[in-house]
């Protein structure tokens, strides 16, 4: 039997399988807010077989996103928006799906990635960031604008406003993104909190403001519905952020009923020296698994079906996330399964597509059972 695609739970939420879509920007929201785009993103994602969907990280405030084109949680408009787009795309799958809220600090204000992903100034339709220190992400790009603690309370209630926003819309899970280098992840690291208060200098300080917004979300949503958060296990720079300062965060967040550990790296600083290569992030996953009794996602170059299961089946995570190549193979976890003698759910629409070799792959379960 695929340990691969056994079921899990996460907290109250029950997992088809151990298969997670990462949440992918895609920089195609208009203020904030949700339109056609994602329905066709997500509804074909939802139709994938997949155990579990994150939407891509959705900003807690305008200043927070990494580009004007960013999904957003922040008003009525936003929740609307993405009412109507999960309204379209959730009748027509099982799968539970998740959202990643986010705050972009000093890696905001910036142009999507194919007009090349520089910081856009004030000046061309940008805007001022803020960070935890008045440190700019890259050579050249003015500092932001370090937050004193009144920027830090209304940052930290715009996260509990968007969870009680997304508890409301229906979403089964929440992930906080501390990684990537945006603003959580900023506090972490000591390349990008240069702070002499209370956050900052020490661990522990550097993780107050963290752990300050996992507790006031997971206090202001409901028990049913599991908090986790997403790391950068390491800067990948020397003096930064590192797997050992990881395990202690993630036992701090677990002491606290953190739901699970998303575990990717990098992000921080343009300094990073990254050693690519298949599954590059799963020892780092690993290492948080065997110090913490909390559930862990790994990810990152994690593409073929062989390669997936033997992460699971030997403890080296709980659960593994695909982000690009569920982009380019919409149907991995069918095709996983056909090679690993599992099934997926498929909608009954799609049932005639099921290879002659494989004619145990589709499930019985119908869609629209939840």
């Amino acid at each position: 039997m695929s340990r691969l695609f056994s079921p899990f739970r996460l907290g109250e939420l029950a997992l088809a399988n151990r298969i997670a879509i990462a949440p992918m920007c895609q920089y195609s929201a208009v203020d904030g807010r949700a339109g056609d785009w994602h329905v066709i993103h997500l509804g074909q994602l939802l139709l994938s077989g997949a155990g579990l969907l994150i939407v891509e990280a959705t900003a807690v405030e305008p200043i927070g996103r990494i580009t004007a084109n960013d999904l957003g949680l922040w008003d009525d408009a936003c929740e609307a928006a993405l009412r109507r787009v999960l309204d379209a795309v959730r009748r027509h799958s099982p799968m539970p799906v998740g959202i990643q809220l986010a705050h972009a600090g000093r890696k905001a204000s910036s142009r999507v990635p194919w007009d090349g992903g520089a910081l856009l100034p004030p000046a061309e339709g940008g805007w001022n960031c803020v960070a935890p220190s008045a440190l700019a992400h890259a050579d050249g790009e003015p500092p932001p604008q370090a937050l004193d603690a009144a920027g830090m309370r209304r940052i930290r209630d715009a996260f509990v406003a968007a969870a009680q926003r997304a508890v409301r819309l229906g979403f089964d899970l929440i992930e906080l993104h501390a990684a990537h280098g945006y603003l959580l992840h900023q506090f972490l690291s000591p390349l990008a909190n240069q702070r002499v208060d209370a956050y900052g200098g020490s661990l522990d300080n550097r993780m107050r403001f963290v752990l300050d917004v996992f507790d006031a979300v997971r206090d202001a949503v409901p028990a049913r519905v599991p908090v986790g958060v997403r790391l950068s296990a390491t800067d990948w720079v020397e003096g930064g952020w590192d797997c050992t300062q990881s395990v202690a965060l993630c036992a701090a967040l677990q002491r606290r009923g953190c739901a699970f550990a998303h575990v990717s790296s990098g992000g921080v600083s343009p300094r990073q020296r990254i050693a690519l290569g298949p599954g590059y992030q799963v020892g780092f996953a690993e290492q948080i698994r065997r110090a913490v009794a909390m559930p862990v996602i790994a990810v990152g170059l994690i593409d073929d079906a062989e390669q997936a299961e033997a992460i699971i089946a030997d403890g080296r995570a709980d659960l593994v996330a695909l982000a690009r190549g569920m982009l380019y193979d919409p149907r991995w976890p069918w095709h996983a399964a056909a090679r690993l003698g599992a099934h997926v759910v498929a909608p009954p629409q799609y049932w005639r597509c099921q290879p002659a070799a494989h004619k145990g792959l589709f499930g019985a379960i119908r869609v629209g059972q939840r």
